[in-house]
């Protein structure tokens, strides 16, 4: 069973979304330039926890000053892991490597009415040798840790919650351009929310992958149904006629309802380009996670 939006066949399945912990930076900076860098420093090498240590990426919106503790611009970022010790590392790292490294940047907490919270700046702050001293920032508790530049204020704790990964949608096109076109649009609609994450590259992957392997021990390989060049090699395809590239635009969010929304955008903007023959979802049938995202559902929501 499908449905149809803008001439364009939206199938009839599900996302199979999953549970994982979250945490949220917010990085401020002198310009909206330096708060992007330590951004995107921050979140590299993140793209799937298949094989990268964390998934992690920069929410679209930009925070104004007047919306931070220190007045000053600022950029959200989101980490996902299954484990919460891990997730605590891996924020600690790239916090440390990334954030306290780059000229002129601050850090708060991304989560901060949440009560269950990492005690990441506390750490951090011995970086300063003794030298750092306690202080409050627009009703937060921060570390002042003295840097050759001047000082980096931190943030002493880091709320975690439990978040929502795997958000997906499948875009089936006549050519790679048309079905790149439309993930890119469809990027850039979902980047609207604020909350929701895509931490492929430039939000987008070419690669989507299926749980495990038919031929070697792997946690996941090639997603074959939904290559187009093995259209005629497998009988069990997913490919229509007419269809020669496939993206998958991949997202995570704070909750179940802010990944619907997700959906529902991205459906509606990659709908609407020329060329774009078919809209799915990749799950493995309940196998990878319990919560599933429905596109019937969010094409209601358009």
């Amino acid at each position: 069973m499908s449905i149809q939006l803008n001439g364009v066949e939206i199938e009839d399945t599900f996302a199979e979304a999953f549970p994982m912990l979250a945490g949220r930076i917010l990085i401020t900076a002198q310009n909206e330039k330096w708060a992007k860098t330590a951004a995107a420093t921050a979140t590299g090498f993140a793209s799937s926890i298949i094989m990268s240590p964390v998934e992690a990426a920069m929410e679209g919106p930009i925070i104004p000053p007047d919306k931070t503790p220190d007045g000053r611009v600022g950029v959200m970022i989101q980490m996902y892991h299954t484990s919460k010790p891990e997730l605590k590392g891996q924020m600690m790292a790239r916090l440390g490597q990334c954030i306290l490294t780059c000229p002129t940047t601050a850090a708060f907490d991304g989560l901060p009415s949440l009560k269950r919270k990492l005690k990441i700046g506390d750490a951090i702050r011995m970086f300063g040798d003794g030298f750092e001293k306690k202080d409050t920032i627009g009703g937060r508790k921060v570390w002042r840790i003295p840097v050759m530049e001047g000082e980096f204020i931190l943030e002493g704790r880091f709320g975690v919650k439990n978040a929502i990964a795997g958000g997906n949608l499948l875009i089936m096109a006549k050519d790679q351009l048309s079905a790149l076109e439309a993930a890119e649009k469809t990027v850039e609609t979902i980047q609207e929310l604020q909350a929701v994450v895509l931490t492929f590259p430039g939000g987008i992957c070419r690669s989507g992958s299926k749980t495990g392997s038919m031929k070697y021990k792997l946690a996941a390989s090639t997603n074959h149904p939904f290559c187009p060049q093995l259209r005629e090699e497998v009988s069990e395809t997913q490919i229509p006629e007419g269809v020669n590239s496939v993206y998958e635009v991949v997202y995570n969010a704070l909750d179940q309802d802010l990944l619907m929304q997700a959906t529902a955008k991205g459906i509606k903007a990659a709908s609407s380009v020329p060329g774009v023959v078919k809209i799915s979802a990749a799950n493995f049938g309940g196998k990878l996670g319990p919560v599933q995202i429905r596109l019937k559902e969010a094409v209601e929501l358009v």
